[in-house]
């Protein structure tokens, strides 16, 4: 006869002959190993089973039928949405990590080089400058796709390069040599604030970003770009329910706004994956021609427009204007959110 034994989890008592607790579900003999260990942190954090490979292909393929069939109550094949996406955005934000790096260190040498403009007059070095503005101006162009910056912007950047020095013109607006004299003495802040033109009467804001400025100054921009990108995990957060709002207003009565979320984190999902697979396909294959890029961004919006039909169940001149409302709004939309990342990134400087 077989004994009883007791649960480790739950402390409940139960048939020795039992693999696991019929009370909480926790296996029997629950020896911990490395192994055990390690399976246990990716399955619980990530889920990397089954329902990931039964997710990835319709989210890839199908538009749209995977969010419906996860609102339908198909929810235990298919990987949940959020988990879904947290999952792929982590991935994404890897492989993005390398080509920030490297955008990064370039454009920290070049706007280094601008707060030293003045003092080169060596045509030497005037020379290294130059070929060091070349650098610069041409990691802009590889990655303007990563850094949302287009060609005019770039133009703008090369245009304001000094004439003489061939490095980037950055003027403060007051006296930089004042400005280093103190900080070599190791003034206080607000001696330097003083110095860079700030007032007494200045509220917290102007003298917040005062103080953000003078940062930047003494760093010599190092690290600027980088600490925008880091903003954007936790501004994508805040997008993917300001996308659901828009998805509201154009279908209203068609769904809850929880629908919408489950649509938005399978969309964006995509998104992610898709500019993964860019960056793979970048990094270590072949770099992937202009107007393939193009046609990649086209396909978002023909997923978006096919999606919007199998999810909500409209017509197919529906979901087009629908589609081309949405585009509309977003074009709108974007910029305003571009800034924001931006101000938030040098805010948190």
């Amino acid at each position: 006869m077989p004994g009883t034994t007791i649960c480790k989890n739950c402390e409940a008592s139960f048939d020795a002959s039992y693999e696991y607790c019929p009370y909480c579900g926790q296996k029997a003999a629950d020896n911990l190993t490395f192994g055990v260990l390690f399976n246990n942190t990716i399955s619980n954090y990530f889920s990397v089973d089954a329902r990931f490979f039964r997710s990835f292909v319709p989210l890839m393929l199908k538009p749209g039928i995977l969010a419906r069939r996860f609102v339908d109550g198909k929810r235990l094949s298919y990987l949940h949405p959020a988990q879904f996406y947290l999952f792929i955005s982590v991935v994404f934000f890897f492989l993005f990590s390398f080509t920030v790096r490297r955008v990064d260190q370039n454009l920290n040498e070049s706007i280094a080089k601008g707060f030293d403009s003045e003092a080169l007059t060596d045509v030497e070095e005037q020379e290294k400058d130059s070929m060091a503005r070349a650098v610069a101006m041409k990691t802009l162009r590889d990655n303007k796709k990563f850094t949302g910056m287009s060609d005019e912007d770039i133009a703008a950047i090369d245009s304001s390069m000094v004439s003489g020095n061939d490095v980037l013109n950055i003027d403060f607006g007051f006296d930089r040599k004042l400005l280093d004299s103190l900080i070599a003495i190791g003034a206080t802040e607000e001696e330097k604030l003083v110095a860079m033109g700030m007032n007494e009467e200045a509220g917290s804001f102007k003298r917040n970003m005062n103080a953000k400025i003078l940062k930047f100054y003494e760093r010599r921009g190092g690290g600027i770009f980088k600490t925008i990108v880091d903003t954007i995990p936790i501004t994508m957060f805040l997008i993917l329910p300001l996308f659901a709002f828009i998805l509201k207003l154009f279908y209203w009565k068609r769904a809850t706004f929880a629908y919408h979320m489950v649509f938005s984190f399978y969309y964006f999902t995509f998104l992610f994956t898709t500019f993964s697979v860019m960056l793979i396909v970048e990094r270590w294959v072949f770099e992937i021609p202009g107007w393939l890029h193009a046609t990649v961004y086209l396909s978002f919006l023909v997923y978006l427009f096919i999606a919007m039909h199998n999810f909500y169940r409209s017509s197919w001149l529906g979901a087009i204007i629908r589609t081309a409302a949405i585009s509309a709004v977003l074009l709108f939309v974007i910029p305003i959110v571009a800034f924001g990342i931006i101000l938030a990134g040098f805010w948190t400087y």
